[in-house]
């Protein structure tokens, strides 16, 4: 008896030590998988910083007695962008990624409002901050509001919020500045210029831009060193700008080129593109280190293709390396690769106009084509302010992931989280940044703004429904609806096109081919009625057209599926229409309703397949 207890003991206690190391083999499994936070366009602006030479600190907030430095309400709502909320914004999504215990950090361009160098300091104080505080490391790269020329030039800003709800000039010069009856005196500061490569790179030195003793190995298209022959004290001789400048096509000119290649940890190898390719004007001013030369660079890879073919040739020897050493490449520049339209471009060019919609900003199927074969499979970028996923596979058969990565200054507020689990099997995730902590303190500056809109009879006033956003999500849905209002409808949309659609029922658009039968069918089919159609308009079907093309899945819970199976009936009887405009109209939508997986989903990089990872 004694003998039985005694080998049941054992048994037990070989269980549970069986128990606790299969528990310890899970924790170990968990604990190899590392993860990857990327945060795009943060476009902050330091809204409580303080000028260095000027004495100048905004205005006071009439309900708190704080002083900030802000953008009018309405030049947001004209505005692609938030100025001013997302700096909240920004500290939340940090303060949730270390939560997370997530330690690496990426910033695919634009983290900057305009590479002002009051708003550049801001950002490295807040990273560094944070580095310090929870061991995050910060891998940054260039975008287009951060180096707006290559070299510094003067700027000016004449829609700050100053006194009584009036806009205030800020600018680096007084240069050309005249004042106006009933204006504000302009506020002049050297801070509020914007910097080039020199001047940000430096400050944003700590971030990626230069080696650091910690980095296991780092390298830029123009080092001479290899991963064999790698020491830091190399690494930092050669990583000068002076020493990382391409020739610019056609002209005697010479660039700097912020791209490095970053081990941050074993195995793991990140791959700033500085996709920023300015090109040159036709007549150049002789003049060395001029900005007004060249052109700004919101173009992105379509020009890198031209003027920067160094990178190629780089990437291309980076990615035979990662396969030969078994190293992961993941790739981030500020621009997307691939079609970011779910590939309806070709019809929002007929329906809209090539010079509408940003489509300038499409890459060229060339572009993805380049670098899928150059090598990269897998592809963070920002720029666009979206949520989305594009995949593109060459003749060759190499597949492109290109990830947009959201912005925290635009509808629906995110950033996405990689986990890469094996060298063949990733993870990705998209967090909403929905609830922010202050996000409305500003709201009491807007209240004296629409005062005085109201004072002047603005035409255009902006919807005070706003100020009752009750989260951060919600003020940035509003943002949207107004900018859609204010800007997209004036400035993108066909007049005639837009009096056939806007202002109809859904119940209108549904019978705009009167086929009485089919629409029976499929309401039967759809498990709807007719007077479904009767609660939202033309403009409804606009606004949230826009949602799916900012947000993607992320829009469908708050659209709802019953509605979007309404518009998907509507779609399939206005493609029966004898109007090409409204046929090409019915394409986009549904093409936009049916993208990639951009939530929550994997890739095996082995066999080139996404699937969604449901909720």
């Amino acid at each position: 008896m004694l003998k039985q207890n005694y080998m049941l003991r054992v048994s037990g206690l070989l269980l549970l030590l069986l128990s606790f190391s299969a528990c310890k083999a899970q924790q170990t499994e968990k604990k190899s998988s590392l993860q990857i936070a990327f945060i795009a366009d943060v476009h902050l602006q330091d809204i409580f910083a303080r000028f260095q030479d000027n004495d100048y600190q905004g205005i006071k907030n009439p309900v708190t007695g704080e002083y900030a430095n802000i953008r009018t309400m309405n030049s947001q709502l004209h505005s692609t962008r938030i100025f001013n909320e997302n700096y909240f914004a920004f500290l939340e999504a940090l303060n949730d990624i270390a939560k997370r215990g997530i330690r690496q950090v990426v910033l695919p361009g634009d983290f900057s409002d305009d590479g002002q160098p009051v708003h550049v300091r801001g950002l490295r104080k807040i990273l560094n901050e944070y580095s310090k505080k929870h061991g995050m490391s910060f891998f940054v790269t260039t975008g287009n509001h951060d180096v707006v020329k290559p070299f510094s030039q003067e700027a000016t800003k004449t829609d700050f919020l100053g006194k009584d709800g009036k806009e205030q000039i800020i600018s680096s010069s007084k240069t050309n500045l005249k004042q106006q009856e009933n204006q504000l005196e302009p506020i002049i500061t050297s801070d509020i210029k914007n910097w080039g490569y020199k001047e940000t790179l430096n400050e944003m030195a700590d971030f990626g831009f230069f080696p650091q003793k910690n980095y296991l190995y780092w390298e830029t298209p123009f080092s001479g060193y290899n991963y064999e022959s790698y020491t830091y004290d190399k690494a930092l001789k050669e990583s000068a700008l002076e020493k990382r400048t391409y020739a610019v096509k056609n002209t005697n000119l010479f660039l700097p080129d912020a791209s490095y290649l970053v081990e941050p940890i074993k195995g793991v190898w990140l791959l700033a593109i500085d996709a920023n390719a300015y090109v040159p004007n036709q007549k150049l001013s002789g003049l060395p280190n001029d900005p007004h030369d060249f052109s700004g660079a919101s173009t992105g890879y379509n020009n890198v293709l031209i003027y920067k073919n160094h990178l190629i040739n780089w990437v291309k020897k980076v990615s035979a390396e990662a396969r030969q050493k078994g190293k992961i490449l993941i790739a981030f520049s500020h621009y997307p690769m691939v079609d970011f339209n779910d590939d309806a471009s070709p019809e929002l060019k007929l329906l809209f106009g090539s010079d509408k919609m940003q489509l300038q900003r499409v890459p060229n199927e060339e572009v993805a084509r380049t670098f899928a074969d150059a090598g990269i499979q897998i592809h963070f970028g920002g720029h666009m302010h979206i949520n989305d996923t594009g995949v593109r596979t060459t003749a060759n058969g190499n597949t492109l992931f290109n990830i947009q990565t959201p912005s925290l200054a635009a509808y629906m507020p995110a950033y996405k989280i990689l986990t890469i689990h094996s060298d063949t099997e990733v993870e990705i995730e998209t967090v909403v940044v929905s609830k922010v902590s202050k996000f409305n303190s500003l709201f009491p500056f807007y209240k004296e703004e629409y005062t005085h809109l109201q004072d002047i009879k603005s035409p255009d006033i902006w919807n005070k429904e706003i100020l009752k956003a009750k989260d951060y999500e919600d003020f940035t849905r509003w943002h949207l609806k107004e900018l859609v209002r204010l800007r997209f409808l004036p400035e993108d949309f066909p007049v005639e096109f837009l009096k056939s659609i806007e202002n109809l029922s859904g119940k209108e658009l549904l019978q705009t081919n009167k086929n009485t039968s089919d629409i029976e069918k499929q309401l039967l089919f759809n498990n709807l009625t007719i007077q479904n159609f009767e609660s939202w308009t033309g403009f409804d079907m606009i606004f949230d057209f826009y949602r799916l093309k900012n947000a993607d899945e992320l829009a469908i819970p708050e659209i709802g599926i019953n509605r979007l199976k309404q518009y998907k009936m509507v779609c399939e009887q206005l493609e029966k229409s004898n109007d090409n405009k409204l046929v090409l109209w019915s394409k986009i939508f549904l093409k936009t309703m049916n993208g990639k997986p951009s939530n929550h989903f994997k890739i095996n990089l082995k066999t080139n397949r996404i699937d969604r990872i449901n909720p």
